[in-house]
Order: C-alpha cells, then structure tokens, then sequence
C-alpha cells in the first residue's frame, strides 16, 4: 500500500496512491490525514488496504497522481528523531576532525530529536537568509513511521511498530554545526526544516527488500543533476530501525506519527572510504561525506556546500527502474 498527502490544509489530504505512483484516490471515507489514520491504525489498516486494492483494479474513482501537488506524507509531526545508523559516516566525520571515535558508537546509537512543525514538502524550496558560512548541505536518508511505541520496547518488538517507510532530505547547515556542538547542548540552527518523499509505503509493500528492519535498495541523490550517490540503504547499517526506534523509547513512550530517521546512508568500498560514482563507487549521500574524504586525502576540502540556485534530487528506484516512494527535487534559494 502506498499513501500520499495532498498539499491541502495544514495536515494534508490522505490519498491512497497506485504502485507506479500515476493514479490516486481520495482516503477521506477512512480517514482525513495520514496522523488521523495512524491514531486510529489497527482500525483503519485494513480499510485503506481495500481503497488500495479497489484503486489497483480500478473498482473506484481515481484521479492523476501529481508529485508536485503532495506535502510531505505528514506535513508535520509529533515527534521526529534522527539516528546515525550508518557509522562509517560517523567514523569519516571524526576522522577528517582527526578525533578518535569512541567505541561505544557502534554499539550506542546516536540521536537528535529535531524540529518537526514546519517540514518542507518534497517539491518545496530550501530557502536560506544566506549561503556563505551556513555549508547548506543535503542529507539523504531512509525513515519510517511507527504507531504507538511503548517505553522500553525491545528492538525485536519495535519492528512491529513499524507501519510506514519514506525518503527524507535532512537538510544540515554545516557551518553552523561546530559552534552548537561545542556548547554541549545538539542541534538546533544547524538542522532546519526536513522534507520527506511523496509516498510513504508499507513494510509488505517493499517485498523481500524489506528485511531485519533495513531496506536493501540504493538511495540514489543527484546534485545539479549529476548522480552524486547511491550507496545500498542495507548494507553497512550498524543500527537497524527497531534498534533506533528502542533506543529512542528507552525512556519514553512514543506517539502514533513518530518518524525515525536512519541518518545518512553510507558504505564502504573494500573496508575503506568510499568513492565518487564517476570513479566506480557508490558516491556519498551528502556532500560533506565527501569532503571529508578529500580532507583526510588531500589536507583540505574541494567540493563546495550548496548555493543559492543548487539542486538536489532524491530517489528509490526497485529492480525495474520504479520510482517506490516519488522524487525529492529541492532547489536552494535566498529566504
């Protein structure tokens, strides 16, 4: 099952959207928006399941399904964390810092809790007072959705909790990074608002490429319209997402509508940094991955952070060439 929101209203229009993302139909008779429907999910699934099987065989009225009409699948949240389940990312960042890594980051996951009222819907600008000293930087990444989580949740339960999977674009502003972390406290300018894809999907609806609570597809990022990345979203993932969703219910519960970011999606290449596309690697899903790489090569970075007018695409395709989850397409623009 694939849903979408409309961007109407502050919470969205539900609609259930067809497996190759060209037909829709409205979900009001089940429920208004997405965060109504994941309140009420176990009486409400099987509902939108049967619009969706309806939909696919054409049993009831459906309209064109536009992308560039859809918020983010919840426009805004109760509550939003983002992990780092992919160390080598971290391991890279420390070491361009030439900062040991504690080894406790492979077996305690990093979280931040970020902003989750004013998300950016997939077609919708990053928009930016300036770009010099910000280092605006795209974060492309895997996240899912979960129902009610209950406090101390074990990482085996958590994968139940599991009922929606997207795309998100976890917009970072690297410039300003150093100075909140050197105050002890996380993120707070440095991580603005974040847009997720047009559609967000069911666990079942991935098939096989769902499994252990990774999703095992490329994520692939283009920056101006050159592919910058597609590392595998299941290969070299430390933390699978019931361990990122029990590690942030170590001490609380959480909400229906939680969302849970996987960070960004990093691999190896033959124990090693990885290289650009153009190169024969699978490239990077930010570009501060790869100036890391080139600091720790070269003693300096050359690829710039994002600009005013920059581009920034996001994207999973399954083993036919289909697009699962829709197209992020940002431009970076003066605020």
């Amino acid at each position: 099952m694939k849903l979408a929101s409309l961007n109407n209203g502050r919470d969205g229009q539900l609609v259930v959207v067809s497996d190759d993302l060209t037909r829709m139909a409205s979900a009001e008779s089940v429920a208004p928006t997405l965060q109504a429907a994941l309140d009420n999910w176990a009486q409400v699934e099987s509902l939108l399941e049967e619009l969706s099987h309806q939909l696919k065989h054409n049993e009831i009225e459906s309209q064109p399904f536009d992308q560039s009409q859809c918020h983010s699948p919840l426009p805004r949240a109760y509550h939003w964390a983002d992990g780092s389940a992919y160390v080598n990312h971290v391991e890279l960042v420390r070491k361009a810092r030439n900062a040991e890594m504690p080894e406790s980051f492979w077996t305690d996951p990093l979280m931040y809790q970020g902003g989750s009222d004013t998300f950016l819907a997939p077609r919708q600008p990053v928009k930016m007072p300036q770009a010099e000293g910000f280092g605006i930087d795209f974060e492309a990444e895997i996240a899912v959705i979960t129902d009610d989580v209950p406090m101390g949740v074990s990482p085996e339960e958590a994968l139940k909790h599991i009922k929606l999977v997207m795309l998100v674009n976890d917009v970072s502003l690297r410039g300003l990074i150093p100075n909140e972390l050197a105050k002890g406290f996380g993120f707070y300018q440095s991580k603005p608002s974040s847009a997720f894809s047009p559609v967000c999907v069911t666990p079942a609806q991935l098939g096989e490429k769902w499994q252990d609570g990774k999703l095992h597809l490329p994520l692939v990022s283009q920056l101006n319209g050159d592919k910058f990345g597609e590392p595998n979203a299941g290969v070299d993932m430390t933390f699978h997402f019931g361990q990122l969703i029990a590690h942030a219910a170590k001490t609380r519960p959480l909400g229906a509508g939680t969302i849970i970011g996987s960070g960004t999606v990093s691999n190896k290449l033959d124990g090693g940094p990885g290289k650009p596309v153009a190169e024969g690697g699978v490239g990077y899903s930010c570009i501060a991955e790869i100036r890391m790489i080139e600091t720790i090569q070269d003693g300096k970075p050359s690829t710039p952070f994002m600009q005013f007018g920059d581009k920034i695409a996001i994207e999973m395709l399954d083993d036919n060439g289909q697009s699962i989850f829709g197209r992020i397409e940002q431009t970076v623009e003066q605020a």
